[in-house]
């Protein structure tokens, strides 16, 4: 279906992609690999018309292909679902997935009731149970998904190209996605599929080729590579680099945090742990098993409807963030981008949020001492920009996470909390996340750290607190973390 040949493409200053060449077959789920800044969106804008390559050949549908505009490719049956969908909030979904194609009458006006009438049948056919009339803007971010690929099949999509499509969505939501995948595989469409989550890859995909700084590196067969495999290819060291070295076993560290019978009405009930100095603690557990309600609750941002928080032996029945930031304790929340950063602001800006005072003398912003802080931060913690002067809007997901991180371990003398701290991130920008928790750990940090992924779990936990319907249903310590306890602690009714 798509064949590309010596694909390269350059910025000023940049090579962005360098002889690439790669073919996407008719009726498969290709996935497209690689660390963030290996070229993955510059190679999907090359497909889609959006960047003309600087040099090299495309064919399309067997026939030779040179895009002027997105609209050749859209024409062709090239469509693409990025990140952020490109709906407009406000109209239906049927006005939204004939954007630009209007139905109309003899008369040249729009005709409303064609529009809803044919996009039902195009929802039906995607098997999802979506009201033509509905607003986007009131559907779930899931429903605004089928949305957008709903409009790839007003124009007969050949290609389908999906940018971390479950980066927004959870649970059964994205079974739903993968099923229709699936059918649209079965009825010949091919799909390329980019993600940083391996095991969607293994799960789903027919091939993957992997990019690594602008060079097409490989493309194997999903069924003839393990995952050791493809991490290896994609950041040129081994799989067992991923995670840092086990720290040796310590003496009982002293606790400089105990959450005691916290409730948070509907999602936690009477959930405790307790957190030790220079000790990473994972919390594990089902989606909506009330992980983050708990950790929420801690730093009070949820309300406790009982229960306590003791801090260095004072016991506190409620809590604010003021407070939680006053007795040393910081929190990395899981959407960096809605919650944890100023998108619009720079580096500098953004690490010193919490610490005005530090970067303020008599009410005025002391810039000077702002960009020294964030030089700091941006060795220390690896941290790849222009400087503190770049906005974060402009950096990758991986280098936003670590501002993120440099700005609470700034803060953050007793804990630091950290919910999916590597979502959305590539495997590189793991290893560096990895490092930094590491390290502030030895530093004698408490760290309490939330995730979905198995893997990371057991790879960076000293200990592991499972939660399950929102309480508590195990606790393992070094040598009994393992990915089957852990699940069964998840999953079984009398676990605990």
């Amino acid at each position: 279906m798509l064949s590309l040949t010596d694909i390269s493409k350059t910025f000023p200053g940049v090579k962005a992609l360098q002889g690439v060449s790669l073919d996407v077959q008719s009726g498969e789920i290709h996935a497209l690999a690689g660390e963030n800044g290996a070229g993955k969106s510059t190679l999907t804008r090359v497909i889609a018309g959006v960047h003309a390559p600087t040099e090299g050949t495309m064919s399309f549908a067997g026939q030779p292909v040179a895009w002027t505009s997105p609209r050749d490719a859209t024409a062709a049956g090239i469509h693409v679902i990025y990140q952020e969908f490109n709906l407009f909030p406000h109209l239906s979904a049927a006005e939204n997935i004939y954007i630009g194609h209007e139905r109309r009458n003899a008369l040249g006006f729009v005709d409303h009731r064609r529009t809803r009438r044919d996009a039902a049948e195009i929802l039906k056919r995607l098997g999802v149970a979506i009201d033509p009339d509905a607003l986007v803007n009131e559907l779930s971010v899931a429903d605004q998904q089928m949305v957008e690929i709903a409009r790839a099949l007003v124009h007969d999509v050949k290609l389908l190209i999906l940018d971390e499509p479950t980066a927004v969505i959870s649970g059964r939501e994205v079974d739903l996605l993968f099923e229709r995948l699936h059918a649209l595989k079965r009825d010949g469409v091919a799909i390329v599929y980019i993600s940083h989550r391996l095991e969607e890859i293994f799960a789903h995909c027919d091939r993957v080729s992997v990019l690594k700084d602008g060079r097409h590196v490989a493309t194997r067969n999903v069924a003839d590579i393990d995952r050791d495999t493809l991490v290896s290819l994609m950041v040129g060291r081994d799989m067992h680099e991923l995670f840092p070295p086990r720290r040796p076993a310590r003496a009982a560290a002293p606790v400089v945090l105990e959450a005691k019978g916290i409730t948070v009405p509907g999602r936690v009930r009477g959930a405790g742990l307790d957190l030790r100095a220079g000790t990473i603690t994972g919390l594990s557990g089902m989606v909506g098993s009330g992980r983050t309600e708990l950790a929420l609750a801690i730093f009070g941002v949820l309300p406790m409807g009982g229960g306590s928080v003791v801090v260095d032996g004072t016991s506190f029945t409620s809590m604010t963030p003021a407070r939680a930031i006053a007795l040393g304790i910081g929190l990395v929340t899981e959407d960096r981008k809605a919650q944890g950063l100023a998108m619009l602001l720079d580096v500098a800006a953004n690490v010193t949020a919490s610490t005005l005072d530090q970067v303020s003398r008599r009410g005025f912003l002391d810039r000077r001492r702002e960009t020294a802080i964030a030089e700091a931060a941006i060795q220390s913690y690896r941290v790849a920009c222009r400087g503190p002067s770049q906005p974060v809007a402009l950096m990758s997901g991986g280098n936003q996470q670590k501002v993120v991180v440099a700005r609470w371990a700034r803060t953050s003398r007793r804990v630091l909390i950290l919910d999916e701290p590597t979502r959305g991130v590539d495997v590189g920008a793991k290893m560096e996340i990895y490092r930094i928790m590491q390290t502030l750990a030895d530093e004698g940090l408490a760290i309490l750290m939330i995730s979905s992924e198995l893997p990371e779990i057991v790879g960076m936990s000293d200990r592991v607190v499972v939660m399950r319907e929102g309480a508590i249903s195990g606790v393992l310590e070094r040598d009994e973390i393992d990915e089957a306890a852990i699940v069964t602690l998840a999953t079984h009714r009398d676990a605990a």
